[in-house]
C-alpha cells in the first residue's frame, strides 16, 4: 500500500544526516561563549545532539505540553537554540522566536498574542539578566503555563534545561512528521501595527533553498551564522542552511570581529553568513584574513541599499546578495565576476537564478502601490492579508495572492530590472529591532522638556538613534521607565544622550 507522500520538516532533515553520519560534527559554540552566557563553548556530534534533542523533547512532554501548542524562545545564536528549537519541533511543538532586543512590552504582547504555553530563555545574555526579563513577561501571560532557562542563578520558578540535558532522556510521543504543519512564529512591525506571522515547515525549508542554492553552498560544508537566529531570515540562514547542506554549522553571537576571524580560521568555516554591510568592509583583504572560505553570504535588512554597495573584491570567495524584506520574505542574487551587484528582474525567480528547469523559489511583482511584492512557498499571504474595509457592503472582497512588503520600488524602463528606492513608510530599524516612527514621539516625550530624539539613516543598521537631552542620567532612566531591554537602553546611552 502506498502512503502518502509529505513534506520533510527539520527535524525531518536532521535525522536524514544523523543516519548517515552520526559521528560527524554537527554544532559549534561562538569560542566566546563564555564571556557572552558564562558557558563553556560545545562542540556536538549528530548524535550527541540527537541525543539532547530527544532529552529536551521528553521534558517538554512530561511537562504537560500539549502538542500543537506555542514555546516561545529567546535565546542567542549559540547551541542550546538550536537543540530548542529541534526539541520542540519533535515534541510537535510550535516555536515562537523573540528577539533579545525587544522590551518588556513586546514580550509580554507577544505570549499573550500566540496564546504561548511555555517559555525558554538564557540566564544571561552580554550581561543582561534575561532569566528576569522572561519571568516579568510571563507573569502577564494568562496562558503560560513553564518558564525554562539554561545558565546558573535562575530564579525560583524556573526549570533548568541544564539538568534536562545532564540526565537521561524521559518519554516521548510520536509525532506526525509533516511539513505542511506550523513550525514557527516570528514577528513583524507593519504600518498596520505589530503582527506574528506563522510559518510552516516548508516555507522555512523554501527561504533555506533560496539562500543555499543561489550561493551554490556545497554538501557537507562547515557554515559559519553571524546573525541573530531570532527571525525567520535568521532561521533561513543558519538553521535550515545547515539542515539541507548536511554539513556542520557555527554559530557566532553578532558581532565581533576578531573573534569572528578567528573563529572562521579555528574551526575550518567555508561559508560565512553575516550581515552584508560587515562583509563589504571585510572584502578588501578577505583572502589574506580568512583564506579558508569559499562562499559568503550577506543579508541585507535595507534592501534598498544594495544597488550603491560597493563592488565586491574577493574573487576566491563570492558573494550572495540576499534582500531580506522583514519577516515577508527573502530572495538572493549570487554577484558576478566583476563583484559588482546584479539587477534584480520582476517575475518567477528559480531556486537557482536563470538556470532552466530549476525550482521556483517565489516571484517578484511590482504592485499597483509601486511597492515590491512578494509571492511563493517561503511567503506567508495568510499572515499580511489586509484588513477587511469597514463599510456596510456584503461583497466578499477579491483575496490578495501577495504580500506587499512596503518597500517603494519601480522599474527600471532601459533594462527592466525591479529597482527598490526607499523602505517601508513609518517603519524604522535600528539593526534587527523595528519599530513604528510615531514610537520616537513617545521616547522624545519620556526624555523631558527640549529633549531630541530622531532616527537617522545608517548604511550599517538600517537607522541610528540620535538626539541630546538637558539631563543625561534622567534621559537614560526615562528610557529604562519605558521598558526598553536593557541592550537597547546602552545603545541610546552611546548614541543618543549627550
Amino acid at each position: 500500500m502506498n502512503q502518502p507522500a509529505v513534506s520533510p520538516t527539520l527535524d525531518t532533515l536532521f535525522q536524514r544526516t544523523l543516519a548517515r553520519q552520526p559521528h560527524a560534527p554537527a554544532l559549534l559554540d561562538p569560542i566566546n561563549k563564555m564571556r557572552v552566557t558564562g558557558h563553556i563553548p560545545r562542540r556536538l556530534t549528530y548524535a550527541e545532539a540527537d541525543r539532547a534533542i530527544e532529552a529536551l523533547s521528553a521534558h517538554f512532554v512530561e511537562s504537560g505540553l500539549p502538542a500543537n501548542s506555542v514555546i516561545a524562545v529567546q535565546l542567542p545564536a549559540t547551541i542550546e537554540f538550536v537543540l530548542t528549537v529541534l526539541a520542540a519541533h519533535r515534541a510537535g511543538l510550535v516555536v515562537a522566536v523573540l528577539p533579545l532586543l525587544w522590551r518588556h512590552a513586546e514580550l509580554a504582547a507577544a505570549l499573550n498574542r500566540t496564546a504561548a504555553r511555555a517559555v525558554v530563555t538564557m540566564s544571561k545574555v552580554d550581561g543582561v539578566i534575561y532569566s528576569d526579563l522572561a519571568m516579568h513577561a510571563a507573569a502577564e501571560a494568562f496562558s503560560i503555563r513553564h518558564v525554562f532557562g539554561f545558565g546558573s542563578e535562575l530564579p525560583e520558578g524556573m526549570a533548568s534545561l541544564d539538568d534536562v540535558l545532564a540526565r537521561p532522556p524521559g518519554t516521548t510521543r510520536s509525532v506526525i512528521q509533516d511539513g505542511r504543519k506550523a513550525a514557527i512564529i516570528s514577528f513583524d512591525v507593519t504600518a498596520e501595527g505589530f503582527r506574528p506571522v506563522p510559518r510552516p515547515h516548508f516555507s522555512v525549508i523554501a527561504g533555506g533553498l533560496a539562500i543555499s542554492l543561489e550561493a551554490d553552498i556545497p554538501q557537507g560544508a562547515t557554515v559559519m551564522a553571524a546573525f541573530a537566529p531570532m527571525s525567520f531570515a535568521g532561521l533561513a540562514a543558519s538553521l535550515a542552511v545547515w539542515l539541507l547542506s548536511g554539513g556542520t554549522l557555527a554559530l557566532h553571537h553578532p558581532f565581533d570581529n576578531e573573534v569572528l576571524e578567528q573563529q572562521v580560521n579555528e574551526q575550518g568555516c567555508e561559508v560565512l553568513i553575516a550581515p552584508a554591510q560587515l562583509m563589504l568592509r571585510l572584502g578588501a583583504d578577505l583572502a589574506a584574513r580568512m583564506p579558508g572560505l569559499r562562499n559568503v553570504v550577506g543579508l541585507w535588512r535595507a534592501p534598498e541599499q544594495v544597488a550603491a554597495s560597493d563592488a565586491w573584491t574577493s574573487p576566491h570567495a563570492p558573494l550572495t546578495d540576499v534582500y531580506l524584506f522583514g519577516e515577508a520574505g527573502l530572495f538572493g542574487v549570487r554577484r558576478g565576476e566583476d563583484g559588482v551587484p546584479v539587477p534584480v528582474m520582476p517575475g518567477l525567480r528559480g531556486a537557482v537564478r536563470e538556470q532552466s528547469g530549476s525550482s521556483i523559489a517565489g516571484e517578484i511583482l511590482l504592485t499597483p502601490k509601486n511597492t515590491l511584492g512578494l509571492r511563493g512557498p517561503m511567503v506567508p499571504i495568510a499572515a499580511y492579508a489586509p484588513p477587511q474595509p469597514a463599510d456596510d457592503t456584503l461583497m466578499a472582497q477579491p483575496a490578495r495572492d501577495y504580500v506587499d512588503t512596503g518597500f517603494a520600488a519601480r522599474i527600471d524602463r532601459p533594462s527592466g530590472a525591479i529597482c527598490i528606492t526607499a523602505p517601508p513608510s513609518g517603519i524604522m530599524a535600528v539593526g534587527g529591532y523595528r519599530f513604528l516612527s510615531n514610537d520616537l514621539q513617545e521616547w522624545a516625550r519620556r526624555l523631558g522638556q527640549g529633549a531630541l530624539l530622531t532616527a537617522l539613516p545608517d548604511r550599517l543598521s538600517g537607522h541610528r538613534l540620535a538626539g541630546r537631552a538637558h539631563d543625561n542620567a534622567r534621559a537614560r532612566e526615562a528610557l529604562s521607565e519605558l521598558g526598553l531591554n536593557p541592550l537597547m537602553v546602552e545603545a541610546f546611552r552611546d548614541r543618543t544622550v549627550g
